[in-house]
């Protein structure tokens, strides 16, 4: 059983965060062609390559058509927590059309409501998403940090370590309390008693506790 899914899409590929050894790799669509171009070869390649243009040759392909009703990045999680993954990696989710971007922020709340952790790589920003629970960033973490309520209410919201600190607080999804937070070098956590939370730092992954677990 594996333990991380790293995903690749066809959106902008920042390449800040490779796979690493035991990784269940997976292509979504036009996501093989940026793994091709790094001599990557995934585990398992998902979608209707309308953006690949191809069908690839592979021994593990799982094929959606092209009118339907889910993502192909939202096809490739589904293969990822089909193999035990609690923990997913995306690059190539972001940039390009925001229909998509913010389609692929659905996916990572879809996970954390499943009990998993998923994390977005953008080109200068990450974006990860917790339901009743907490994210906790290690001493030395640096730049700015935002929270969103990815729901109707998120209660029970407290934010230590961080310049604007929050204790018990209530964000509802029409009111942007959250945003532009800043790191203030000491340990810092976000959690939420009860809803969903998208959070947004600048960074690499190394800042957040736990990403591989």
């Amino acid at each position: 059983m594996r333990t991380r899914c790293y995903i690749v899409g066809a959106g902008e590929f920042t390449g800040r965060e490779l796979p690493g050894q035991g990784d269940f790799i997976v292509a979504a669509d036009g996501g093989y062609a940026r793994l091709d171009a790094h001599g990557i070869t995934p585990d398992l390649i998902a979608g209707d390559f309308d953006s690949l243009g191809y069908v690839p040759v592979h021994p593990n392909i799982v094929s959606g058509p092209m009118e339907k009703d889910y993502t192909d990045l939202m096809l490739a999680v589904e293969q990822g927590l089909e193999h035990g993954c609690k923990s997913f990696v995306i690059d190539g989710g972001t940039g390009g059309r925001l229909d998509h971007t913010l389609a692929n922020i659905q996916v990572l709340i879809y996970l954390a409501k499943k009990g998993a952790r998923g994390v977005l790589l953008g080109k200068d920003i990450n974006v990860t998403a917790i339901t009743n629970g907490s994210l906790t960033f290690k001493q030395g973490a640096s730049g700015m940090i935002s929270i969103f309520c990815a729901g109707d209410r998120a209660e029970g919201v407290t934010l230590t370590g961080l310049k604007y600190p929050l204790d018990d607080a209530t964000l509802t999804y029409d009111f942007p309390l959250g945003v532009s937070n800043e790191f203030s070098g000491k340990p810092a956590t976000v959690a939420v008693r009860d809803g969903t939370l998208a959070v947004t730092w600048q960074g690499g992954l190394e800042a957040l506790e736990a990403v591989n677990e």
